[in-house]
């Protein structure tokens, strides 16, 4: 498979783009902003955009899913508890002093263990409320390879004091949907360095 992670935006969002090489089709997750870059890696590799998956609705993961959905044609998953804070998208542009991005309902609803795939790549959606109230991480069982979204950070963990988050419930989702996983499973977060489920359930010092 092929995966690249592009840091995109003020925040440097870590993008994921994961390719089939045999099929060329392509998931691209959490593309915040820098659409161009996106395209470049697509285009390099030949690769053709068949769903865009967003973890949640903060501004920093979203802001470019129209543009890149305009550019490939390919339909917008998140989770619809997410809902609220796409209506407050010009709040969220406030908070980064940034214009307010066009962000619409999803085109699927993802929900949970819900099977999101490609022709060679097959992931499932696991919704871990915490971060947000539709937070969802992407696992892909065959590649030992969990994308966290802001749930869960090479030492750390989501912030819960932005407008949905429960710390309670963050920790909860950690440890019942994602410390369950394999010890050798990677973790891509959406910032930040990657780490391994055993790493974290060994020394990250908020679980």
């Amino acid at each position: 498979m092929i995966h690249e992670i592009l840091p995109v935006g003020l925040l440097q969002c870590n993008c994921s783009i994961l390719g089939d090489e045999t099929s060329r089709e392509a998931i691209v997750v959490d593309p915040g902003d820098d659409i161009p870059a996106i395209m470049a890696v697509l285009g390099r590799h030949g690769l053709t955009v068949k769903q865009i998956v967003i973890t949640h609705a903060h501004i920093d993961h979203i802001a470019g899913a129209q543009k890149l959905k305009r550019r490939t044609g390919a339909p917008i998953l998140y989770n619809q508890n997410d809902l609220p804070l796409v209506k407050m998208m010009d709040v969220q542009a406030s908070w980064l002093s940034i214009a307010t991005p066009e962000v619409l309902p999803p085109d699927i609803a993802l929900t949970d263990a819900q099977t999101v795939s490609v022709d060679g790549i097959q992931g499932v959606a696991l919704h871990t409320p915490g971060h947000t109230q539709g937070s969802s991480c992407l696992y892909l069982p065959q590649e030992k390879l969990l994308l966290s979204g802001d749930t869960l950070f090479a030492g750390s963990v989501g912030r819960t004091d932005l407008p949905g988050g429960d710390s309670k419930q963050l920790l909860s989702s950690i440890h019942d949907r994602l410390l369950v996983l394999a010890d050798d499973v990677r973790v891509i977060p959406g910032h930040g360095p990657s780490t391994t489920i055993g790493e974290e359930r060994e020394s990250n010092p908020f679980l």
